[in-house]
C-alpha cells in the first residue's frame, strides 16, 4: 500500500505546496515508522437499502434518519457496510508521540489519517468488482458524522459487522472508534455510470459534494 505524499502535505496544511526539505524528511521517517507498527484489517458486509420515506434509509434492519444518506443513496437499492482500521499499535505510537513531541505528533496524525484512506480505496477494489459484476457502481464511502447521519449509529453497524470479532473494532461510550485510525462506512450501489468513489474530487464537477477536496 502505497501512501500519496501529496494528501500527508495536504493535512498537514500544505495546499498545492511542498514543504521544505526539513519537514519532509520528517515525514518519510513517519511513513517508515508508521508502516513497520500498522497491522490493517477491513470487513464488509452486503445489505439491502431502501428509503421508505422521505429522510429514512433502511439499512438492512438499521433504520436512519438522515437527510444527507437518503440523497447520498437516492439511486441504490444494495450495497455494502464496511470498516476498517490500521490497528490499536497506531494510536500507541501518536499517544506517545502527543506527550514526546507534538511536532512528530502531527505528522503521524497526517500519515495515518493517509494510511487508513489509502487502505479504505484499495479494499474498495474487491467490493468494486462484486459491483460490477452486477452491472452497478460504486458511491463514495458515507461514515457516520457525516452530515446529518449521527455518530449514535456507530451502535448498531459494528455489532451487524461483528466488527470487535473480525478486526477488532469498538467504539467509546460517546461512539468514537477504538482504535482511533478506524473508519465505518456504508457504501451504495448504483446502477448510474460513476467513477467519483476514490480519488476523483479534484475532477469531479459536482462542487456542492461533501465529499469534494479543496
Amino acid at each position: 500500500m502505497e501512501l500519496n505524499r501529496k494528501e500527508i502535505y495536504r493535512y498537514l496544511g500544505y495546499k498545492g505546496k511542498t514543504p521544505d526539505e526539513t519537514i519532509a524528511q520528517a515525514v518519510e521517517s513517519a511513513v517508515s515508522e508508521l508502516t513497520r507498527v500498522m497491522k490493517p484489517k477491513a470487513v464488509s458486509r452486503p445489505i439491502r437499502i431502501t428509503r421508505p420515506e422521505e429522510n429514512t434509509v433502511c439499512l438492512d434492519n438499521i433504520v436512519v434518519h438522515s437527510k444527507s444518506l437518503y440523497q447520498h443513496l437516492d439511486t441504490c437499492a444494495e450495497g455494502v457496510l464496511f470498516a476498517a482500521t490500521l490497528g490499536a499499535q497506531v494510536d500507541l505510537l501518536i499517544h506517545r508521540y502527543n506527550v514526546l513531541d507534538m511536532s512528530k505528533a502531527v505528522i503521524f496524525q497526517a500519515c495515518a489519517a493517509e494510511a487508513i484512506e489509502a487502505f479504505c480505496d484499495q479494499e474498495q477494489d474487491a467490493i468494486e468488482q462484486e459491483a460490477h459484476s452486477k452491472g452497478l457502481y460504486l458511491r463514495p464511502r458515507f461514515s457516520p458524522g457525516y452530515g446529518d447521519f449521527p455518530l449514535q449509529y456507530q451502535r448498531e453497524l459494528l455489532p451487524l459487522l461483528d466488527a470487535q470479532r473480525r478486526i477488532g473494532l469498538t467504539r467509546t461510550d460517546s461512539d468514537m472508534l477504538v482504535p482511533e485510525k478506524s473508519v465505518t462506512a456504508v457504501i451504495g450501489f448504483t446502477p448510474v455510470a460513476t467513477s467519483c468513489h476514490i480519488s476523483r474530487c479534484m475532477t469531479c464537477k459536482a462542487k456542492n459534494c461533501p465529499f469534494r477536496k479543496d
